[in-house]
């Protein structure tokens, strides 16, 4: 079976999108939002702490170092009597990274076209003190609104074909992220036109930083020095190498990317509140979430929370930094990598063969068929994806998603036994001709085949996706054996599970009769096999309380970005 390296299942409307900028959570702090609310320029402690912060403190290091390692701050501080921007570390363009500029004394964050040049330039050595590593050229910045980033960005969403549409609409329908009533692609485009912060575009070596301010447009310099990451990465490391064959693989790849983005945004945000001035958007005080599909936005934001402790281990294991320019050789290939560093699994080589009817078919795109393989990642986002609603349930909740105030997990008892997936989606004639792709995807139907480490992993998981049936209402079918119907809703339909040793086995279909249809001996007459085993879950967080007290104070904070790949695909 083909496996389409262009455009994976999930990633149909992500395909442009999902590697070089910075995706931001939601600051879930336990009081205010973090950051300063009029200052532009961030001269003193912060009163809270980065959306990015992890268990490592901000500002240090795999190894409990600041920025670099002490030989290298060594090196990079006997500063040169003629020092070039090619050679030197922490110097671009006649600026060192610790130069003070006239910006630093104003009330706001607004860069005039004349300063922009030394402000970027000033940031880019600053890149480089904490990366220990030069830029080879200079790097175009561009400030805008954020009407203007939508206006310029949205037709990426507009040319995409109705077979991948369909595609996207069944991939998101089987994480229970996107109904009956949702078109997939606008719902991400939801999610990034309303969040994005900053991009960085390898085809035109471009930055763009977003502004919610639309009068006068202000700069992040925090987000500025995240994107400066991601070109110093293109120049170095060629970014555009970086495709993964599935959604998993490239959130994978993500996770060394981004973590290495954040890892370094980490430290440039705590240095700015230690030694440095620097511009920062004065807060636009709404202190609401976004109204975005969640559970999209979950299934993306993996690498920025995973990601820079998977650096900080690669920086661990020795030469620092050096660890991690030599992973750019060999990047992670799961999200189960990135969450679990160390742990060198390899996944597993799971197959789905085509056993449907002569009145059904796999969907093809492109001549190839539509498969993806979730991942570790993909399936929290899945059990996760209702954790902020407030008329369902979630299988894992805010309590549990989030670990701490400003820290979301992705290892889960569900889920942290996986060793591969693959999801297949199929089609017929009525699917086929639905106008809108979520209709279509009402009609079509997927067999998604998962495989564990061990019995008790495939349990576990078992335990998350009947609760996941429960809470959208699914009631057992008499007479048939694990299989279940939602009668009503955006997610009505026929699902069959088939539990074999460690694979566990999805169909699902427009109805009961169908689901054999899909996957011949699906749905067979007999009593249940499958139940709820409580005694095999393990699942903790920071509390129910901490974390009603934590979103309800959850502002955007010190910035919600998002990345924007503009990648070309094969």
């Amino acid at each position: 079976m083909c496996t389409r390296s262009s455009t994976a299942l999930l990633a149909v409307a992500l395909a442009t999108l999902l590697v070089t900028g910075g995706l931001a959570s939601p600051v879930l702090a336990a009081g205010p939002a973090a950051g300063p609310t009029d200052a532009a320029v961030q001269s003193t402690t912060p009163t809270g702490g980065s959306s990015l912060d992890s268990t490592t403190a901000a500002g240090s290091t795999a190894t409990g170092t600041t920025a670099s390692s002490p030989a290298s701050a060594a090196v990079q501080d006997a500063r040169p009597d003629t020092p070039s921007t090619e050679d030197t570390v922490g110097y671009v363009e006649g600026y060192w990274y610790d130069d003070p500029l006239p910006v630093d004394n104003q009330s706001d964050a607004v860069v005039d076209e004349d300063d922009l040049d030394p402000v970027v330039y000033r940031a880019m050595a600053r890149v480089e003190r904490i990366r220990n590593r030069t830029f080879s050229e200079e790097v175009d910045v561009n400030v805008i609104s954020r009407s203007e980033y939508r206006e310029t960005n949205g037709d990426r969403f507009t040319n995409i074909s109705s077979a991948s549409r369909l595609e996207a609409n069944v991939g998101y329908e089987a994480l229970f992220m996107v109904d009956r009533e949702t078109d997939a692609a606008n719902a991400t485009q939801t999610v990034y036109g309303g969040s994005v912060g900053g991009s960085y575009h390898p085809e035109t070596d471009q930055i763009v930083i977003v502004s919610e301010n639309p009068d006068t447009p202000e700069l992040d310099e925090v987000t500025l020095g995240h994107e400066l990451v991601h070109a110093l990465q293109d120049q170095r490391f060629n970014l555009s190498r970086f495709h993964g064959t599935t959604q998993d693989e490239d959130t994978a790849m993500s996770g060394l990317i981004e973590g290495d983005a954040s890892r370094v945004e980490r430290e440039y945000e705590a240095t700015c509140g230690r030694e440095w001035d620097c511009l920062v958007p004065r807060d636009d005080g709404t202190g609401q979430l976004p109204d975005i599909n969640w559970g999209i936005y979950f299934s993306v934001y993996q690498p920025y929370s995973d990601g820079p402790d998977y650096v900080n281990y690669l920086r661990s294991q020795g030469n620092d930094w050096e660890a991690v320019n030599a992973a750019y050789d060999d990047p992670p290939r799961t999200t189960a990598a990135v969450i679990h560093p160390g742990s060198e699994r390899e996944p597993a080589n799971v197959s789905v063969p085509d056993r449907s009817s002569a009145d059904w078919r796999q969907l093809r795109t492109d001549g190839d068929a539509a498969t993806d393989t979730i991942g570790e990642a993909g399936m929290v986002a899945m059990f996760a994806a209702d954790a902020l609603a407030d008329d369902r349930d979630a299988v894992i909740d805010a309590a549990d998603l989030f670990e701490g105030p400003e820290n979301y997990n992705y290892n889960h008892s569900y889920t942290n036994g996986w060793a591969g997936d693959k999801l297949v989606a199929y089609t017929n004639d009525e699917a086929d001709s639905a106008s809108r792709p979520a209709d279509a995807a009402g009609r079509a139907g997927y067999v998604w085949r998962t495989q564990w480490e061990s019995g008790t992993d495939t349990q576990q998981f078992v335990n998350g996706y009947l609760r996941l049936l429960e809470n959208h209402g699914a009631d057992a079918v008499d007479g048939r054996q694990d299989t279940y119907v939602i009668e009503d809703g955006g997610y009505s339909g026929a699902y069959y599970l088939n539990r074999t040793g460690e694979t566990l086995t999805i169909v699902r279909a427009p109805a009961v009769d169908d689901l054999s249809s899909v996957e011949a001996g699906a749905a067979p007459e007999g009593e249940d096999t499958l139940e709820i085993d409580d005694r095999s879950d393990t699942v903790s967080g920071f509390g129910p309380g901490a974390a009603v007290g934590a979103i309800a104070t959850a502002l955007l904070g010190t910035g919600f970005r998002a990345v924007t790949d503009r990648r070309d695909r094969d």
